[in-house]
Order: C-alpha cells, then structure tokens, then sequence
C-alpha cells in the first residue's frame, strides 16, 4: 500500500490544503489540522482548558454547504489566511492576531448571513484540535489521522454510477494498494506510515456533509444512504492516533505491522 495524497484541514468545514509531506509526532494529529472552527455565537469556547464540543456548535459542511463554495489557504508561519470564491479573492489577514480575527469574524458574518444566537465567530484553542471525532476507547488522545482507501471509494462510484470526488470524505491521508473495505478491518492494528507509527482506533462513521460537492457546493450524493443500503454500513475509512512520530510523504509505503 501507498500514500497517495496528504491533506490538512486548517479551518473546520473549509477546504483541504494538499501536502507533499507532514511530520506527525506522537499522540496529536496532522500538524495545523482543524486547528480553527467558525463558531455559533452561542458556543463557549475555554481557551485554556477546551473541550470536544459536537460539530453542531460549529459552521460545517453537513448544515453550511455554502462553505463549499469558499477556496481558503492558511500559512501558519505569517498566520495569514486568504479566501477566495469562483477565483476572486475576498479575504486575506493575518487570523492570528486580535485585528485579523475580527476582520475575519466580519468576513464570515456577512458570507453566512443568517446566524443563530448572533454572528459568528473564528475561534482558536492553542494545543486543540475541533475534530469531529472524540477520544475512543482504548486511545491515549483523542488527536487523530483519519485515513481513506481509494478502493473503497471507487467501490461505492461503481453502485452509485457517478463520479464521487474523494475529498467529500476530507480524510488525511489517501492510499492505494488493499481491497475496498478491508481497512475496516484494521481496529486495533498498528500501522507504518512512511517514517511513523500508527494504532487505528475505529471505523470514521459518515455523516449528511459528505452528500455535499466540495467543487458545486451542491448536495447532489447520500452517501451515507449509498453506504447504508448497499454496503450494510455508515463508514469510510479510519481514525488512527499517532504512536510514534515521523515524517509522511506522498508515495510513501503504508505497511501493518
């Protein structure tokens, strides 16, 4: 098996950022990942002691589709986020500073427009990560790698009889070489990725987001239907914690141990 593609998320429901490589350390996940969320004004954030909080307190795909239409690129070394939409640039400051975030907040309140409890908010937690998947049993963390197999994607393109973008499953990291499905078979097993170590703790359950475009912002799939009804079940592919760090490239083997 091989890694195919690397992605991070740095704001969560917004669009994927391709890597040619990542250093993954030990118990925290894609450095960068979902390190920001658009907040429902009504959702507390403590930034000194966060906790998971369920992706309905958040601006996200499965409800927001809108955010599809939004092409973003973070640079963590300036702190710089820019936004475009259909190749127009709409946004760009620096997020990490009190003045870009309010620009920011202002940006996002008028693109949403209606916002339950008021407008909405970029929120940060340093040493956080607002993923949707909280700590499993039997993890030391609940900081995880999800990682999709094309198989099993190309699997479900053959019942549907469409084309099916594997980004709609906003995984980490994208390999070839195995069966479709036979990653869920992995629960428990540790991996070698490139140069880390990883312990998949469980199936990554879908959800309504994936029925959503990421190039029309259109909600024109049920994957999680097609999943129910013709695989007997809701998930694509899996959620790893990292054991041991290292460096992950593109073509790099993927091997179980």
């Amino acid at each position: 098996m091989t890694v195919s593609s690397i992605f991070r998320y740095p704001i969560k429901g917004l669009s994927a950022e391709l890597l040619a490589q990542v250093t993954l350390t030990a118990g925290e996940s894609v450095p960068h990942d979902r390190r920001f969320a658009i907040a429902h004004a009504t959702t507390n954030i403590d930034r000194k002691n966060p906790e998971w909080l369920p992706k309905t307190r958040f601006f996200m795909l499965m409800r927001d589709e809108k955010l599809a239409q939004l092409r973003t690129r973070f640079d963590e070394h300036s702190g710089v986020l820019a936004i475009e939409r259909f190749g127009q640039l709409l946004f760009n400051s620096r997020i990490t500073d009190t003045q870009g975030r309010q620009s920011a907040d202002a940006f996002f309140s008028a693109f949403l427009k209606t916002s339950p409890g008021g407008p909405p908010r970029l929120v940060e937690a340093p040493g956080h990560t607002f993923s949707d998947a909280k700590q499993k049993p039997n993890s030391t963390t609940y900081k995880y790698v999800s990682l999709a197999n094309l198989a099993s994607i190309r699997d479900v393109e053959r019942v549907a009889r469409v084309p099916v973008d594997p980004n709609r499953f906003r995984a980490n990291v994208y390999f070839e070489g195995t069966p479709a499905w036979g990653e869920l078979n992995w629960v428990g097993m540790e991996l070698r990725l490139g140069k880390a170590r990883l312990r998949v703790v469980s199936a990554t359950t879908r959800c309504p987001a994936t029925a959503v475009n990421p190039t029309t912002a259109e909600r024109d799939l049920d994957i999680p239907r097609i999943l129910r009804e013709e695989f007997g079940h809701n998930n694509m592919g899996v959620y790893a914690e990292v054991v041991e760090g290292g460096i992950v490239e593109t073509n790099d083997f993927l091997l179980p141990l």
